[in-house]
């Protein structure tokens, strides 16, 4: 199985989750339910994770079937266009930034409610409006993404390029040029993932810590108030490290530690909620001794952390990336 085998198993999943989440969301506000409210947030957090690997398994989608070596003969296949995977690359990288910005905001909301026993009006409308222009953007992605090998959906007399005609590059490859082609934006992007690690964590350390006993003397209700902040270092990680790969693609994709990185990333993203929305560690008074399940989630995290701090510190050594 290669990524182009990943993406077709995933990349109906951002749509159809997006679609689950919004008509769950949609329901709760109607019927005042927590409940589903908070299944909606969930759903939409869990659909920001998967996205990340849909979206960046569909660069090794692409060079699966086109030669980036050859631009004058750059797809294999005769029968696929390089602009309507062009074309689609650029709209599935910006439904990927706005399903991310719904995660976070769902994951916010999820935040709220442990801690207020209710999610915002602020943050109810927030994520109403992101998960709508979501659901439009990862159609409009999807649509496009179709055309690709479905030339009988596209609008009858329509023309399409096999090559991208010279000019303006497509919005993701203009994105890409940028990074690469400005002198501060990769090392400023480069300070930037170091100190969102750090965040990232210094703050799962503390949390994975106290459920393993060693600051038992600390309540889990004042770690709590320190999640934002490792969220925030994982955001920063997710946008410095889109841009790099949004940059040189090729470098990463067929890199197996790279690979695993996304795959951590995914399940260290999931781990995340037990702590987010879960009653056991929420009632932990000072001294009281974690229970096993709290702790195994705990070593998971810290196992899983370390391994994505691995894998992208392996990336020039056992992928050749760089």
């Amino acid at each position: 199985m290669d990524l182009a085998h990943v993406h077709l198993l995933l990349n109906h999943v951002p749509v159809i989750g997006t679609i689950i989440g919004f008509g769950l969301f949609v329901l709760g506000l109607a019927g005042k339910s927590n409940d589903l409210k908070r299944a909606s947030l969930i759903v939409f957090l869990a659909i920001s994770l998967v996205t990340i690997a849909t979206y960046m398994s569909g660069n090794g989608a692409e060079e699966t079937i086109c030669k980036a070596d050859q631009p004058e003969d750059p797809c294999a296949d005769k029968a696929v266009s390089k602009t309507l995977i062009q074309d689609h690359e650029s709209a599935a990288l910006v439904a990927f930034a706005v399903m991310e910005l719904t995660g976070a905001l769902s994951w916010l909301g999820l935040w709220q409610f442990r801690r207020l026993a209710h999610v915002p009006r602020w943050n109810l409308a927030a994520v109403f409006v992101f998960s709508g222009v979501t659901l439009l953007l990862m159609a409009n992605a999807a649509n496009l993404g179709g055309d690709i090998r479905h030339p009988e959906i596209r609008a009858p007399g329509t023309a399409v390029a096999a090559v991208p005609p010279a000019g303006d590059p497509p919005f993701a490859r203009a994105v890409g040029e940028t990074v690469t082609g400005t002198t501060w934006i990769w090392p400023s992007c480069e300070t930037l993932h170091f100190i969102g690690l750090c965040l990232l964590f210094g703050i799962t350390a503390l949390v994975d810590f106290r459920m393993l006993g060693l600051v038992r003397g600390v309540p889990f209700q004042a770690l709590h108030r320190l999640l934002p902040w490792g969220v925030l270092g994982f955001g920063v990680n997710l946008f410095t490290g889109v841009l790099f790969f949004v940059a040189d693609p090729g470098q990463y994709t067929q890199s197996p530690p790279f690979q695993w990185k996304i795959i951590l990333i995914v399940l260290a993203g999931l781990n995340l909620l037990y702590f987010t929305i879960f009653d056991t560690p929420w009632n932990l008074d000072p001294g009281e001794d974690a229970p096993a399940i709290a702790k195994f989630v705990a070593a998971a995290a810290l196992f899983l952390v370390v391994g994505v701090m691995f894998c992208g510190r392996m990336l020039p050594f056992l992928g050749d990336s760089f």
